[in-house]
């Protein structure tokens, strides 16, 4: 009887191991394949900025017909109409030169969390999206922009953002850059914290100056050059084995073209 129970446990635990090695490999494979999604795209501000044959003659025809309004306009190295097929969900592109962080943004019309587990293409599990929720509007006027991403060991999506408690990492990457369809934003990184796991767009009224002053002092802000006044973009991510912290990373805005 003993001899047959512990058979039997013994394929059990077999069984068992079998289906977390199985598990496990579905997870990996899965990660592995939604990373992709984003490796293929981070190529493209690259090969869609700058470089080319800017000396042909259609574009020297062009430029030579442009307006001085229109010559005005930023540039834009992102593709955004091929984006927008992708998912048309897709409203900006935030890149710090240097870093991991060169992603698509995403804001879901109907679900705040859906993109904390889905990637830009709707494929569920990790490492999800860079996104931001529908309290804050497109067009980054609004005083402090939040935007989420996944604290991935290797580094990629928000995974890299510890970095900036470094003084000397963040001064060698200080420079973050937002595109729009229309828009260049460009932000000075001031500070990185570690912050409690409130929900900050909710805990204050950052139309209220008084409330804008109280975000500032919360997150410890000593940079005198950044105000009640400016406009700001705060990155959070997890922070592994501390539920109730999280990782902040705050940029103030520059220029805006």
């Amino acid at each position: 009887m003993k001899n047959s129970l512990r058979k039997i446990l013994y394929i059990l635990c077999i069984l068992g191991a079998g289906l977390c090695i199985g598990f496990l490999a579905y997870y990996y494979s899965r990660l592995q394949e939604n990373k992709k999604i984003y490796e293929n795209l981070q190529s493209q501000p690259e090969t869609e900025s700058l470089g080319g044959s800017v000396d042909t003659l259609a574009e020297s025809i062009e430029n030579s017909t442009k307006s001085a309004e229109s010559r005005k306009k930023p540039e834009i190295p992102v593709d955004f109409s091929e984006l927008q097929q992708i998912n048309p969900e897709i409203y900006a592109w935030i890149e710090i030169p240097g870093t991991e962080v060169n992603y698509p943004i995403v804001q879901s019309a109907s679900d705040n969390s859906y993109y904390l587990n889905h990637t830009i293409e709707g494929i569920s599990g990790y490492p999800g999206s860079i996104y931001s929720e529908g309290i804050n509007s497109r067009d980054f006027q609004d005083y402090n922009t939040l935007i989420y991403g996944h604290d991935m060991e290797d580094g990629s999506m928000f995974g890299g953002l510890y970095k900036f408690a470094d003084a000397e990492y963040l001064k060698a990457h200080g420079t973050l850059f937002i595109y729009t369809p229309e828009q260049k934003f460009t932000y000075r990184i001031f500070m990185a914290v570690t912050y409690d796991d409130r929900h900050i767009m909710g805990s204050f009224d950052f139309s209220d100056k008084k409330d804008r002053e109280a975000y500032l002092t919360s997150i410890g802000n000593t940079d005198s050059e950044v105000s009640a006044d400016d406009r700001i973009i705060t990155l959070s991510t997890c922070i592994a084995g501390q539920p109730s912290n999280r990782f902040l990373v705050e940029a103030v805005l520059i220029n805006e073209e």
